[in-house]
């Protein structure tokens, strides 16, 4: 079965990560001496790298470079960042059509009655009561709305956009505070979204419903938030170890499967 190494594919786009550790015996394993100069071992991928180390220091202080299951995490948070981004776009551009309808309510509602007299003679024709038509009589609908009321529609769904992009910049960089408030946000509008699809099946609300609930449980339990799974405890325990494994890792001290040991450039 294909597996995708993460480790590669990002040092190829990237480039790789080495680090000379002060600690000689651990120095001479991730160092070698080839005919067009010296290499190192890259922290990510575990491959030699020639040229001089990017940093170094005691094994210890190593920097934190996230490997394998970690740059996966990465890349499905990135993704739900994007798809935060564009819904928080979409959602801006509601709050100003509403922002806009309020201020010309009157006017839009004048041609809107002058464009459903102009079909009524069709709909007509085709026996259809366009009057009482749902989409007809929603629309009317909104003509009624004060426009306080409308305001405050615009000015919630501008809090819900920007509630949006923070949880994207948030996710994109990485930082917990913006998983749990993923998970709040997004867990607070499931039940209006089952409620929403209980009305009116689409694929795509099925599709959105699907997303938010995996994209709940998922953070939920891979990044150990609201205590599950040892919590934010177990959580640091975890990531601390897998970085101090990282220069064992890369000296041979813990085998690494699939990585080579030949120098590239």
């Amino acid at each position: 079965m294909f597996k995708r190494d993460w480790d590669r594919r990002t040092c190829a786009k990237r480039g790789h990560v080495t680090y000379a550790p002060t600690e000689p015996e651990l120095a001479s394993r991730l160092h070698a001496a080839t005919a067009v100069g010296d290499a190192w071992r890259c922290l990510r991928c575990g491959d030699f790298a020639l040229g001089a180390p990017h940093g170094s220091g005691p094994a210890a202080n190593a920097p934190l470079v996230p490997r394998g299951k970690a740059l996966r995490d990465i890349f499905i948070l990135r993704f739900l960042a994007i798809e935060r981004v564009l819904r928080g776009i979409v959602i801006i551009l509601i709050a100003w059509g509403v922002w806009k309808f309020s201020n010309h309510q009157d006017a839009v509602q004048r041609v809107f009655d002058q464009d459903l007299t102009v079909f009524k003679p069709i709909a007509d024709h085709f026996n259809w009561d366009l009057d009482h038509a749902p989409v007809v009589e929603t629309i009317r609908k909104t003509f009624g709305y004060e426009k306080k009321t409308l305001l405050i529609v615009a000015g919630a769904l501008l809090a819900y956009a920007l509630i949006e992009i923070v949880e994207a910049v948030g996710l994109w960089l990485g930082r917990r505070w913006a998983e749990y408030l993923t998970v709040v946000a997004t867990a607070a509008f499931l039940p209006l979204e089952g409620y929403e699809l209980s009305h009116h099946v689409s694929p795509l609300k099925i599709c959105t419903l699907l997303l938010n609930i995996a994209a709940v449980l998922w953070i939920m339990l891979s990044k150990r938030l609201f205590g599950l799974r040892g919590g934010a405890v177990a959580f640091e325990a975890e990531r601390h170890s897998a970085s101090l494994l990282e220069v064992e890792e890369a000296a041979g001290t813990v085998p690494h499967p699939g990585h080579g040991a030949h120098a590239r450039p």
